[in-house]
């Protein structure tokens, strides 16, 4: 019983805390990026656990979310100062726990979003998917669009998959640019993040196995609590976060693989004041990062390279 009373206490310091910079909203004078900025709010009133983040590769100042569990499977789009443009329900696909979002554009031009049914608090479920939907194309009527009016998306195109050795509480979901492989980082409270890759072919009804790919680590407590996660549009550099503050990796420039950016040591960036942050991406052209919270009209987090 003794043990019992002392542990519940740092299990919840842990589960919601993380090294923060000693200034929060300040940026070092080292750093690549400059302070963090709220350059909005999200309006809606139907966005409560923006879990994850992406920012269109097509439509200009166009972000997309959706809720944790809870919600149905619906996406929401919003400007970079958290003005609604619409509601859309995504068809053939369910909402058990999306965890994360990402945008993707194909070699033809085409654009997509992926999302992440990867959530498994409990870690029992022994299945697990990534949907993808062509990205909605934003026109005026659907801003009056709301759950109770959605729009339709596309049918989804859905990858199945189990993980190698044991089933795994997921909230990152990244798509490299260039390949189109997925990346799929673990949650975990105690010892680094696992890293597995999911072939991005979605044209079998097997359930594909991912593939481990290794572990990560950064320089915060607990230092495998990640939340969310995006690839750089030219597949150069990818962030990754956890509850207060994220962390960029490089690709060395002579490196053959992409996976060898996981071995690098990371550039911890500052995201200012962020409650319950489980979601980030890079724009269009990697020159800006946007965050988002938990609960209801979130702040919208915008920080620059410099």
């Amino acid at each position: 019983m003794i043990f019992v009373i002392c542990w519940i206490p740092v299990f919840v310091v842990f589960a919601g805390c993380s090294f923060v910079s000693p200034q929060p909203g300040i940026a070092r004078s080292d750093s690549s990026f400059q302070s963090a900025k709220v350059v909005g709010k999200l309006k809606s009133d139907e966005i409560t656990e923006s879990s994850g983040v992406a920012a269109s590769r097509c439509q200009s100042n166009v972000l997309w979310t959706h809720n944790d569990s809870g919600d149905d499977a619906f996406v929401y789009a919003f400007t970079m100062s958290g003005d609604s443009l619409g509601t859309w329900k995504v068809q053939n696909a369910e909402n058990n726990d999306w965890e994360d979002i990402a945008a993707y554009k194909d070699k033809a031009g085409k654009c997509f979003l992926y999302i992440g049914e990867i959530g498994d608090n409990k870690a029992k479920r022994p299945e697990h998917a990534v949907y993808r939907i062509p990205e909605p194309v934003i026109v005026p009527a659907a801003v009056g669009s709301s759950r109770k009016g959605p729009l339709q998306t596309a049918n989804a195109e859905v990858i199945r998959f189990s993980y190698p050795d044991v089933d795994q509480d997921c909230e990152t979901l990244m798509v490299h640019p260039k390949s189109g492989d997925i990346y799929i980082v673990t949650k975990r409270v105690s010892g680094p993040a696992a890293i597995y890759r999911i072939d991005g072919a979605f044209d079998s009804s097997e359930v594909q196995k991912a593939m481990s790919i290794g572990e990560l680590s950064v320089l915060a407590v607990p230092n495998g609590f990640l939340t969310g996660g995006d690839i750089s549009p030219d597949g150069l550099r990818l962030i990754i976060c956890d509850y207060t503050q994220a962390y960029e990796y490089t690709l060395p420039k002579l490196a053959a693989n992409f996976d060898e950016i996981w071995k690098q040591e990371p550039e911890r960036v500052d995201l200012g004041k962020r409650k319950g942050g489980e979601s980030i991406c890079y724009n269009v052209d990697g020159t800006s990062l946007f965050a988002t919270s938990e609960g209801k009209h979130s702040p919208v987090i915008e920080v620059r390279r410099k």
